[in-house]
């Protein structure tokens, strides 16, 4: 079986409290503590991997954040999935070439901008070229940002979610839906959902698996975790009290 069937495989055939955790590492050392660690599969939080080259969330060059990419995936045997933000503004076939050429399974997708929200007419038929480019190589995780741009009601993200799943999303990403609003998403939404988990807080992963999710990912949640802990050494070998 090829990584990206086996990681597609992973999504599906779960019971409610297993849902499928993926560790959101920043660069190859911490991919291979996850992967040391057993986790079956990996997902780079864009977030982390701009802050791991210096770069703010949302302001990594392509290049380089493409470039980040394949030194994690040559760094372990476990398939791997990207975030690419919103695609950097590449064609389909472009897009698709560059994450084959990384030699990820799979990648997030965002359906907003700094302007806003896209209309998700307009999304879907971009996310069915990319899908037509990919075919079955790569994995698609449609991310939904209503939540996190102030649209409260879940139909907007059911609705978004119907139409990316059309067009031949394989998973879905309402980011940041409030956890009470988890189980009308899973009844409103055809095949897997993602949902966030923070470390250290909140509801675990499995608790959010009861609730509805299919896939548990972290955002840059443990990328910040680390370094909060590396700020702590750094301050008690500079004598100073910890924050």
């Amino acid at each position: 079986m090829s990584h990206v069937a086996a990681f597609r495989a992973l999504h599906h055939g779960r019971v409610p409290d297993d849902p499928l955790v993926l560790p959101g590492h920043w660069d190859a050392a911490s991919a291979r503590v996850f992967a040391e660690a057993g986790f079956p599969a990996l997902a780079t939080p864009s977030a982390g991997v701009a802050a791991s080259l210096g770069y703010e969330d949302g302001r990594t060059p392509a290049d380089e954040m493409f470039a980040a990419v394949a030194r994690i995936v040559r760094a372990v045997d476990v398939p791997v999935s990207a975030d690419v933000e919103g695609g950097y503004g590449l064609a389909p076939k472009e897009l698709v070439e560059r994450l084959l050429e990384a030699g990820v399974v799979g990648c997030n997708l965002e359906d907003s901008t700094r302007e806003g929200l896209k209309d998700p007419a307009e999304h879907a038929e971009w996310l069915a070229e990319v899908r037509q480019e990919a075919g079955d190589r790569l994995f698609l995780n449609a991310r939904i940002d209503t939540f996190v741009r102030g649209v409260d009601d879940p139909a907007a993200a059911i609705g978004r979610a119907a139409a990316y799943v059309a067009a031949g999303a394989d998973c879905v990403y309402p980011i940041a839906a409030p956890v009470a609003v988890l189980p009308l998403l899973r009844a409103g939404i055809q095949g897997p959902v993602n949902a966030v988990a923070r470390p250290g807080e909140g509801p675990s992963p499995a608790e959010l698996g009861a609730l509805g999710a299919s896939r548990i990912t972290f955002g840059p949640g443990l990328q910040r975790q680390a370094e909060q802990a590396v700020r702590e050494h750094a301050e008690r070998l500079a004598g100073r009290p910890a924050r």
